[in-house]
């Protein structure tokens, strides 16, 4: 088949969710089939120049500092402009009316708006909306948390502005495509509901496993390890929760522990955690593996967002001893005990942490399940052949 994948940024080097999933899917699929790239970036990795067909780089449009008001005005969702770009969409015009593609598929809700542009280069053409997140969830569980806040009420206004809106727009992209691919069941479920009728494929996240070789944690101090996109609303929020309110009990507790935040564009509020005892905060690294290889304990306290999260797998596949709420979890068929330990509370997340810290053979236990639930169903190898499957019904090919 020819495929034309549209991506928000260069897959590779796959140094967060987005990157990694575009990653995965692209590298597998392009081994039976010619797989097209246009996305917004610059320096082209060799990586991608082997695996694909042809690579089209726009620059990232700016975005102002009047953007969110704008959007406000309008009535439209925040994310609906984010990435509009008359470049990328003259560069997808064009590649549309010079190739005829199988398949195009979008990736995440910020390109929606470049399907009108899609249809009227080839009104015909097969297209696929992968839904990395359901947006207006993410939004609904940032507001329940920030209202508890008082000085997070600004935020939570925003939110309550933001579902009602996104619900439409994600209605109106869904019913504007050919397929709906999601992440998870609970992200089906809630796309299922804002647009009827549809019925969004459950592709989820994957690894390489074989790329994710498990080593005995780094000797030295105990590492507690987070990791993400450090500007990334839900990621700063389970940042500064795990640190304000957990951290000094683990801390009290085991006074030779140390808890990393491990990830791309700390915002303010992350950084400024570094002044608390035992906290590093890392900035962005060339390879996360090696971080995540050396927590002793790794740990996902998040209280908002959506989708599945990359960084439970990539802990998982090398055998980390997790400790998640239940929400950092959700999209996985994962069980407390089992391959990893759930809590929600304070109190709860602070217990589980230090027992793992104390108990060698306990931790190692729940890496070695951990990382069996991966090999089960999480690889890339066995993912993305449901992705071609989806293809052929939707191109009428049998066999495919």
């Amino acid at each position: 088949m020819k495929l034309l994948f549209v991506t928000p940024q260069l897959p590779y080097p796959p140094h967060q969710g987005t990157a990694i999933r575009n990653w995965g899917l692209l590298r597998h699929l392009a081994e039976r089939h010619s797989v097209s790239l246009i996305c917004f970036g610059q320096a082209v990795d060799a990586h991608l120049t082997q695996v694909c067909s042809d690579v089209i780089t726009v620059t990232p449009p700016e975005r102002g500092p009047g953007r969110r008001l704008l959007a406000l005005l309008r009535g439209t969702a925040d994310l609906a402009d984010r990435l509009w770009s008359p470049a990328l969409a003259a560069a997808v015009d064009e590649a549309l009316r010079r190739t005829v593609f199988d398949i195009v598929q979008i990736e995440g809700l910020e390109l929606a708006p470049y399907l009108a542009t899609i249809r009227k280069a080839r009104p015909a053409t097969k297209v696929v909306y992968d839904a990395h997140n359901a947006e207006h969830l993410i939004q609904q569980r940032a507001l329940a948390n920030d209202w508890r806040n008082p000085r997070r009420w600004l935020a939570a206004a925003y939110s309550a502005t933001q579902i009602v809106r996104l619900r439409r727009l994600e209605a109106a992209t869904a019913h504007r495509v050919n397929a709906v691919t999601c992440v998870s069941t609970e992200d089906a479920a809630a796309l299922r509901r804002v647009a009827p009728g549809t019925d969004p494929l459950v592709i989820p996240n994957g690894v390489d496993l074989s790329s994710y070789l498990p080593t005995d944690e780094s000797t030295g101090p105990r590492r507690v390890v987070f990791t993400g996109k450090m500007d990334y609303r839900p990621n700063v929020d389970a940042a500064i929760w795990f640190a304000k309110e957990i951290w000094p009990a683990v801390r009290s507790a085991a006074p030779d522990a140390e808890f990393h935040i491990v990830g791309q564009r700390p915002a303010s509020t992350v950084a400024a955690l570094a002044r608390f005892p035992g906290v590093v905060v890392t900035g962005a690294v060339p390879d996360i593996r090696p971080h995540l290889a050396g927590a002793a304990v790794y740990v996902a306290p998040l209280r908002m967002g959506g989708g599945t999260r990359f960084k439970l797998l990539e802990a998982f596949a090398l055998a980390r001893p997790v400790v998640s709420t239940r929400i950092g979890a959700e999209g996985f068929a994962v069980r407390d005990g089992s391959e990893l330990r759930l809590a929600d509370r304070t109190v709860d997340f602070a217990q589980a942490v230090l027992a793992l810290l104390a108990d060698r053979s306990e931790a190692a236990r729940l890496g070695q399940a951990a990382r069996a639930f991966v090999a089960a169903g999480y690889d890339w190898g066995q993912i993305v052949p449901r992705l071609e499957a989806l293809y052929g019904q939707l191109l009428d090919l049998p066999g495919v």
